[in-house]
């Protein structure tokens, strides 16, 4: 067993929410707003769904939601983008049918297009940008809805402040809350965590995580086919920190979330480590790195030594791997080994179902039979982990848990608006006029400045 007793040290889940009820900044004031009508829908009741976000990913969503147990109707739609909007909801008429009942007065496209569509629906599915997640989860709750939100849940510090305040006023009003870390109902992970957690490997003593791959889809918009600079960064948002985090909390995430689970869900007390843009450096690719290493401290001593890469031709795993005092752990490939290499314990792959259907499957019986289900905490602490990744590689500097979770930087812009079929607003970073952005330059006082 892990005879770790727990310090004042430790991040748990108790530190966080403590932290996070005390930090004004938050800005949401969720815990002010009143208890609205609530949802609990009776296995035989239709329960309608609105889809905030229209890309592969929400579409992706939607149809898990849409293959459900029980009646259920998608009845609104909500994107930046009409087009994008458009073909999402075609696609999803042709695979359900009858499942979607969404006219022309169903179908928002603006700013404050999440809020209308939130208003028609018992359950609503978060999927746009990662930057503008935690308002529109504050929303969601003030409005006293059901929650399935993608990860991360923010792009900063002060965002999943927003989010763990929400998440509070979500437990209070007993709304159910997803978050798309799929591994948490996949059966083989839930096994082997469960393992090493009962202590079949002794003490964890050190980790390695792993995002390495080739990329993600290159830039869709050139700036002569956008109207204004907001466009064009919401038009290719992986690529803009204030809107995808980076790629260490984009999709790294699963990896520093799964190690985090192993610990018992302690997150890290410090972090330090380095990155950069070695490849992917044409301005085309906005001002994220394509590589970070991350050492993360935990409370106990031990560490996880972190790597994520977007550079083709290079050595790839998506994976996760622990030591103990008594042997190793592929967590991803679900065995255990001793020191010797003999095989203590593979995982059968009977229960195995597709996590990303089992995740909505379980929300929604949540749903209709008034189960806990919040899932919200924990995906603001893993996504404050990746948070506290990307400041470090950032800066270069060796950051605390409490330095990153208290900055006071907002990244998201308070002008936004669509008027007109037009965005305008100031985005956070703002090209030279060779179109050129500013990319953080680690050991720079100024970058530490901007950052934390």
């Amino acid at each position: 067993m892990n005879t770790h007793t727990p310090t004042q040290s430790d991040v748990t889940r108790r530190d966080f929410l403590k932290t996070a009820c005390k930090t004004a900044a938050a800005g949401a004031a969720i815990s002010q707003l009143p208890v609205e009508r609530l949802v609990h829908a009776a296995p035989s009741d239709t329960v309608t769904v609105a889809l905030i976000g229209c890309g592969g990913r929400g579409s992706g969503a939607a149809s898990q939601a849409l293959s459900t147990e029980g009646p259920i109707r998608l009845v609104a739609v909500a994107d930046a983008f009409k087009d994008r909007l458009e073909s999402s909801l075609n696609g999803l008429k042709r695979q359900f049918d009858k499942k979607v009942e969404v006219g022309e007065e169903q179908k928002f496209v603006g700013m404050n297009a999440y809020k209308e569509a939130i208003k028609l629906a018992d359950v609503v599915i978060l999927t746009t940008p990662p930057g503008f997640r935690p308002y529109h989860f504050a929303e969601a709750v003030k409005q006293g809805k059901h929650v399935f939100m993608e990860k991360p849940v923010a792009a900063d510090a002060h965002g999943v402040r927003i989010v763990l305040e929400a998440a509070q006023e979500a437990k209070r009003k007993g709304l159910k809350v997803g978050v798309g870390l799929q591994r948490h109902h996949q059966a083989g992970y839930i096994e082997t965590i469960n393992r090493l957690q009962d202590g079949e490997l002794g003490d964890i003593t050190s980790m390695r995580s792993y995002w390495n791959g080739g990329g993600v889809w290159d830039p869709r918009r050139t700036r002569d086919q956008v109207k204004s600079e907001l466009e064009y960064q919401l038009q290719n948002w992986y690529y803009y920190v204030w809107l995808s985090g980076d790629h260490i909390c984009e999709q790294h995430i699963h990896n520093l979330d799964v190690i985090n689970w192993v610990k018992g869900f302690k997150y890290p007390v410090a972090a330090q480590g380095m990155g950069g843009r070695q490849v992917r450096v044409d301005k085309k690719y906005g001002e994220i790195f394509d590589h970070h290493f991350v050492e993360f401290e935990y409370a106990d001593g031990s560490r996880n030594y972190s790597q994520c890469r977007h550079i083709p031709g290079c050595f790839s795993s998506v994976s996760e791997y622990v030591t103990g005092t008594k042997g190793h752990a592929n967590v991803g490939g679900h065995t255990l080994v001793d020191f010797k290499g003999k095989l203590l314990w593979r995982h059968d792959g009977k229960a195995n179902k597709d996590p990303y259907q089992v995740e909505h499957d379980r929300l929604f019986d949540a749903v209709r039979n008034n189960k806990p289900h919040n899932e919200a905490v924990n995906g603001a602490m893993s996504t404050m982990t990746s948070i506290l990744g990307r400041l470090a590689t950032y800066t270069g500097r060796r950051l605390t848990w409490d330095q990153a979770f208290n900055s006071k930087i907002v990244m998201m812009p308070d002008d936004i608006d669509y008027v007109n079929g037009t965005w305008t607003g100031t985005p956070p970073s703002k090209p030279n006029a060779n179109g050129e952005y500013p990319i953080a330059v680690p050991g720079s006082e100024e970058w530490m400045k901007r950052l934390v």
